[in-house]
């Protein structure tokens, strides 16, 4: 699942009016922050996450983990900010951060 370079100019665009919905402290990737990741990308398919750690090299290894353990892929990567995508089938229009702008914006 790779996304082109339009697909995620498009996200980076609905990204930018969301608010992080998980935060990643320095307790790193537990199952909670995973459990909470997991219901996020399955409800809103666009998600914002905080990381709240103040090491780059952590950081960026933190990113890459969340992206594969949660095989979603990464959009982009704005400081401590970090924007996912993973595409749900069977999503509900009224929660997919991406439906909800479309239908908004009347595109699609």
């Amino acid at each position: 699942m790779s996304l082109s370079q339009a697909q995620k100019k498009a996200f980076r665009s609905i990204g930018h009016h969301l608010n992080p919905v998980v935060t990643v402290s320095e307790n790193g990737l537990t199952e909670g922050v995973m459990a909470e990741l997991a219901r996020a990308l399955e409800d809103h398919e666009l998600v914002k996450v905080k990381l709240a750690i103040g090491d780059r090299e952590a950081r960026n290894a933190v990113t890459a983990e969340l992206a594969e353990a949660s095989r979603s892929e990464l959009v982009q990567t704005i400081g401590k900010v970090v924007l996912l995508y993973r595409h749900n089938p069977r999503v509900n229009p009224k929660l997919s951060n991406i439906q909800r702008f479309e239908n908004h914006h009347g595109r699609r």
